[in-house]
Order: structure tokens, then C-alpha cells, then sequence
């Protein structure tokens, strides 16, 4: 089959890397790709939001699957507008109305509330009822979660510990769009104690498999310090994530939600991320997303043995229950190397310079591009380095090794990954 995917960031090279290795692939084309998946394939100049640019391209180049790697396309609808201007070609994500999940906290937090799928107690507060999100405030302890309504790139969420900030910036947020039309609606939450993990779950709207567990880290400063990011690395599989838990995982969290999308109207096809909160064994849900989070891209799919070809037809196909998922037993760590000022203003185009690569290492380009037969920067997360261990101290030590080596001007990362794991495994 021919695939079209759509992205630029390191998911995109992730997938884009183990596409190019399946049996069931013929062409991959990426639009618009990134400095390192023209090695896997051909890239596009294509904008993944011009549906019928998109729709032009795929039939002139016989596209049979097109994989949307971020959420912009499907919370703008490409599976329903597919469905009914060329259902030939298939799209492997859900429908505009799933979407809606990751699209919409507001949306997302009412679902839950009305399947019973434990969560933050919330309040939606707008434009309207800004004085009544105030008081809500007043009635939570520290510290206070603001989360813009709409996708904010994954910046949209603010954590305070003081109350007069809270909600001076719950007015910046909704009175002066502090994240653009994304924060005309905000979603207060009270504050989730515990550890937080990802849990990544593929379905093809019957069937649904578990996609594996990751732990990623949002802020740009080591120690959890600083502002969130789009995140600087992962580890995988969560060591605190063990049978029990994820029992109650997916007796509380995954059957519910793909249950209660079923029962109206709207099965779930895809890859659906759920962000957890492991508060004393317990599961709370942060938030959904509507597609592979990106870094846990870069720890879980490293570990996965399973044909993505055949993963990705199984989803569009609906016959996952015939695919058996199998993974790597080894831990895998990764690091982002991210431009300096990131994630505020940044500068592009520093040359890279990536030195030959252990086998156990899997470097993925997000923010690059090539330029007179160089490699340069192109964006703020730049690339990742992650490596297979047999334990996770030992992984952590390879990929931060590699990292070092890796060199372009104004070179950041974080050397504190999985550091706090390995407390609670240890402590």
C-alpha cells in the first residue's frame, strides 16, 4: 500500500522510520517531512490542513492510507471530509466528533463526567462567568490548573501556586487570548497529586490493544522547572506502572472510553493517548489526545517489533484482533535536544553535526532540514536520542552519552531524564 503521513515533527520520523522497513509498504510520502524522513520516503510540500490539495495529491500518486501524526487535521475533520469525498482512501485516526477528545477540554471533561471515568473535579469558565471561575479558584488548594480550552501546541497549561496569579492569568488567558482563540474558553481543574504517565491504546473501533506506557518530561528545566515544553524526553516502559494499575487502567479508563464513545454513535479508531495521573494506585485521567504523543513516539515505537504497515492497515481495515503485538523486553530512554531560548524565541538554521551511532541508539530529526547538503535547525525541538538497554539506568547513561556527542550551536537538553524514576525504584 501506498501511505501518505502527515507531519514534520519527530513522531512523524519515528513513523516514518518503521514504515520504510514494512513488508506491506510500497511508497511512503511525508508532507511535509522534516531533514531526516526524506531518508525514509519521499517528502511533500504539502500543507496537511488543505484537505483538497491533499485529496488531489492522493489520487494522482495512488495514496491508499493516509496517517495524520498530529492532531491539527483531525480535530479539523480529514476523516469525515475522506468519508465523503473519496472513501477509497482511508484514513487511520478517528472521526472530527472523537476528535473533539483532545480538540476540546471542556468536551473531553463532560465526556468523563458522564461515563464515570475518574478525573479532576473542573470548572469551564469563559468570557460569561469569569467572576464564578475566580471563586472556584478561591475554594481549591494550590496549586491551580488553567488549561486553554483549544490545542495550544501542548503549551496551553498553566500550573500556579499563587491564587492572585491564578487568576490574573486566567484573565490574560480568556480577556487577552493569552493562547490566541484556544484560551477563550479555559478549563480550571482542581490539582491531581500523584505521578503522571501516558498510556497509548490502538483500536479499530471494535478491537483494542494496549500500544505500551511512557513517562515524558513537559518542562524545559531540569527538576521539573520551568515552561512546559512539547516535551524533552521519555522513558518507556513506566516501571510503576504494573499489573495492578493498569488493571484498574483499563477497567476504570480504556473500556469506558471506547464503551462510552460506542454507545453514542462514535467508535473510536486509532491511536488514542490517555494521560494519567497515579495517585496511590489509583488512575486519574489529565487529559486525552487523539494520537501518539510526541516524545513517548520516541521511546515506545523504538520497542515495538510489530510491523507498523500491517499495525496501521489493521486500524483502517478493522481487523486488529488478527494482529499480535510484540515488543523489545529492553528499557528505552530519550532525550530531546532542543535550541537554546527554547521554548520563548529561538534561533534556526545551526548546522548540525551527528556522529556515527551505536546500534542500540535510534536518533529521530524533528525540528530540521536540509540545506546545500547540510543538516540544519529548524525549529526548537530539534532531535532525539534514544537508546535500548537491558535496564533503565543503563539506558539513560547511552542516550545521554550519544546527546553529548551531538553538536549544533546553543545545544539545550535535559540530563535529569528518568532521574526521578529511578528514586522511586530504588527508594
Amino acid at each position: 500500500m501506498n501511505i501518505l503521513l502527515l507531519g514534520s515533527g519527530g513522531r512523524e520520523h519515528a513513523y516514518a522510520l518503521y514504515l520504510s522497513r514494512s513488508k506491506k509498504v510500497s511508497h511512503l510520502y511525508i508532507a511535509p517531512g522534516n531533514g531526516g524522513t526524506d531518508n525514509c520516503g519521499t517528502n511533500i510540500n504539502l500543507n496537511p490542513l488543505d484537505f483538497d490539495s491533499v485529496n488531489e495529491f492522493c489520487l494522482t500518486h495512488a495514496v491508499d492510507v493516509i496517517l495524520p501524526g498530529n492532531e491539527d487535521p483531525l480535530v479539523a475533520g480529514i476523516v469525515d471530509y475522506f468519508a465523503e469525498k473519496n472513501p477509497s482512501i482511508k484514513v487511520a485516526g478517528p472521526s472530527k466528533w472523537c476528535a473533539q477528545l483532545e480538540g476540546s477540554k471542556s468536551f473531553s471533561k463532560k465526556f468523563m463526567e458522564s461515563h464515570s471515568i475518574p478525573t479532576a473535579a473542573y470548572k469551564e469558565v469563559n468570557q460569561k462567568n469569569i467572576v464564578e471561575g475566580e471563586q472556584f479558584l478561591e475554594k481549591l488548594t494550590p496549586p491551580y490548573v488553567l488549561k486553554a480550552d483549544g490545542l495550544a501546541a501542548g503549551k496551553g497549561v498553566l500550573i500556579l501556586d499563587n491564587l492572585m496569579e491564578a487568576k490574573q492569568e486566567l484573565k490574560l488567558m480568556i480577556e487577552e487570548a493569552k493562547f490566541g482563540a484556544a484560551s477563550s474558553t479555559v478549563v480550571i481543574e482542581e490539582f491531581l497529586k500523584g505521578i503522571e504517565l501516558s498510556v497509548f491504546v490502538v483500536s479499530d473501533g471494535e478491537t483494542w490493544k494496549l500500544l505500551g506506557s511512557a513517562k515524558d518530561y513537559k518542562r524545559i528545566g531540569e527538576g521539573d522547572t520551568g515552561l512546559n515544553t512539547g516535551g524533552m524526553g521519555a522513558i518507556s516502559p513506566v516501571p510503576f506502572a504494573n499489573d495492578e494499575f493498569m488493571k484498574k487502567v483499563e477497567q476504570q479508563v480504556i473500556v469506558p472510553t471506547l464503551d462510552g464513545l460506542r454507545s453514542e454513535g462514535h467508535p473510536y479508531k486509532g491511536i488514542l493517548f490517555i494521560g494519567l495521573m497515579n495517585d496511590a494506585g489509583n488512575p486519574s485521567v489529565v487529559e486525552y489526545n487523539v494520537r501518539m504523543g510526541d516524545p513517548e513516539t520516541e521511546a515506545i515505537f523504538p520497542r515495538l517489533k510489530t510491523d507498523m504497515g500491517e499495525l496501521i492497515a489493521a486500524v483502517v481495515e478493522g481487523n486488529l484482533k488478527e494482529v499480535e503485538l510484540t515488543y523489545d523486553e529492553r528499557v528505552a530512554a530519550s532525550v530531546f535536544l532542543v535550541s537554546q531560548g527554547y521554548p520563548e524565541a529561538y534561533e534556526k538554521g545551526k548546522e548540525i553535526s551527528i556522529p556515527s551511532i551505536e546500534n542500540n541508539v535510534v536518533l529521530l530529526q524533528a525540528g530540521t532540514k536540509k540545506q546545500n547538503n547540510h543538516l540544519i535547525t529548524n525549529g526548537g525541538r530539534v532531535l532525539s536520542v534514544t537508546a535500548l538497554e537491558d535496564t533503565m539506568q543503563k539506558a539513560i547513561d547511552a542516550a545521554m552519552k550519544t546527546a553529548e556527542k551531538v553538536t549544533f550551536t546553543g545545544k539545550t537538553y535535559r540530563r535529569d531524564i528518568g532521574q526521578d524514576l529511578l528514586k522511586l525504584k530504588n527508594g
